[in-house]
């Protein structure tokens, strides 16, 4: 039996996280600022991770084996947790994203070595309180947590770049419900003139990879994405597939706001590494309909 702290993760991959660690007989403790309450069968602290003391004051003396981070999106977050659990886990999981791949212009999948956190700079003093700053900033705010966790001495950290997540009932992001709407009507759908595909994991999937992976112990940023990419046009069509009478129209645009999931370069993932490591990932093909049905309440 482990002993698993998690920060964040209350919804969506998160709770299904908890649920898993749970149901693997973890015991697990959940830190939150208390707006809601975790899934049953947990031990829940309540403090602003933010907040260095606070957070040190609600852990007491609880050390861990591992801690999963599900909500570090700056590196001033990431160095007060690094602070806070140095001597108090065996192993720090950070849940990143695709997004640190953000300046790389690469033909084909990407590989965790394009992004070598040991060697991005870190800039403390840019304003990560800033709500629209981060948002404008996402991608940054997350290589830069990974630099911090990633340099010296050494911290048992592994990053997992996780792709575009689809799927599941309370998916809240609205950006399937964006091409309902649009398909509905036979409205356009606004898509760069040239629109390049991305990687995609389905909710459960990625629930179960950072389940498995704060049970492993390599370190280092590590990508999870289920085989196969997914351009606009065929996420529109598994749309279509659930809205009678619905037409696609694919409008490329040169300039203005485009449709979600529509990109101007290639976000396409290498998963080797996870794969050679022991994880079997599924292919987007095969969970595309399920998770679109999931995510407009509708049956396959």
């Amino acid at each position: 039996m482990r002993d698993v702290c998690v920060i964040g993760g209350n919804r969506y991959f998160g709770k299904r996280l908890i649920d898993r660690l749970t149901a693997a007989g973890d015991r697990v403790t959940v830190v939150n600022r208390g707006s809601s309450p975790p899934p049953a069968g947990t031990v829940h602290l309540v403090a602003d991770r933010d907040d260095e003391e606070s957070l040190t004051r609600a852990l007491g003396t609880r050390t861990f084996d591992v801690v999963v981070d599900q909500v570090c999106y700056t590196p001033r977050q990431a160095a007060v947790a690094r602070r806070v659990f140095a001597g108090r886990t065996r192993r720090y999981v950070m849940t990143s994203t695709v997004e640190v791949y953000e300046y790389e212009d690469a033909p084909d999948l990407v590989r965790e070595e394009a992004v070598d956190p040991r060697t991005v700079a870190v800039d403390l003093e840019l304003p990560w309180d800033d709500a629209e700053f981060l948002e404008g900033h996402y991608g940054e705010g997350k290589r830069q947590a990974e630099a911090v966790l990633a340099a010296g001495p050494a911290f048992p950290y592994t990053a997992v770049r996780v792709a575009h997540v689809l799927g599941g009932p309370d998916d809240f992001t609205g950006r399937l419900d964006h091409y309902v709407s649009r398909i509905r009507t036979g409205a356009p759908i606004a898509v760069p003139a040239v629109n390049h595909p991305a990687t995609y994991i389905h909710v459960e999937e990625i629930a179960d990879f950072l389940a498995w992976a704060a049970g492993q112990d390599f370190t280092g940023p590590v990508n999870a994405a289920s085989h196969g990419v997914l351009g606009t046009g065929e996420l529109c069509e598994a749309v279509a597939a659930h809205v009678p009478g619905g037409r696609v129209e694919l409008r490329s645009v040169e300039v203005g706001e485009v449709s979600p999931f529509s990109f101007v370069r290639f976000y396409g993932m290498d998963n080797s590494r996870a794969t050679r490591l022991g994880f079997t990932f599924g292919h987007t093909k095969e969970w595309l309909p399920r998770a679109v049905a999931e995510t407009l309440g509708k049956d396959n």
